[in-house]
């Protein structure tokens, strides 16, 4: 049985993973600014809307303190939310859409978003909401892995 388990761990895909809520994509190519700029290059091209772009590591030198290359894009379309909120209002407390781009202990660069599954179960969304949180699980995932590689 244990050796299925470790030959299971090495079947899945080291680019993507869930835990806690969240879901990282590890990008193939760039640093934290250039998949960021990516990132927004490709939101822009798909109408959706750059709200605000902060680097937590510009804050973080701001204060004398050090932090690896971080940035958090927040973005969305009303479109894509309104329904969410129409099911649960205190949904709005997770939009507009966030991703966090950074760069980890060894300068792999992540992509990292909240997981509509978890912010469905946290403001108990029901059944009859599945498809929108399906929907914008698909566009997310969409999003960062094409943020993920370098642009054709």
């Amino acid at each position: 049985m244990r050796k299925w388990l470790v030959i299971a761990f090495f079947l899945v895909p080291l680019t993507g993973y869930s835990a806690n809520g969240i879901i990282s994509i590890q990008s193939t190519d760039g640093s934290v600014a250039e998949v960021a700029n990516r990132f927004e290059s490709i939101i822009n091209q798909k109408g959706l809307k750059l709200f605000n772009r902060i680097s937590h590591s510009d804050g973080a030198k701001n204060v004398g303190l050090n932090l690896a290359p971080t940035e958090l894009l927040i973005f969305g379309n009303p479109k894509v939310g309104t329904p969410l909120m129409q099911c649960n209002q205190t949904t709005g407390i997770d939009l507009p859409q966030k991703v966090l781009i950074w760069q980890d202990d060894k300068s792999q660069v992540w992509l990292t978003y909240n997981d509509p599954q978890y912010i469905a179960e946290r403001h108990g969304i029901s059944d009859n909401c599945a498809k929108i949180i399906t929907n914008i699980g698909n566009i997310l995932n969409k999003l960062t892995n094409a943020a993920a590689k370098p642009l054709p």
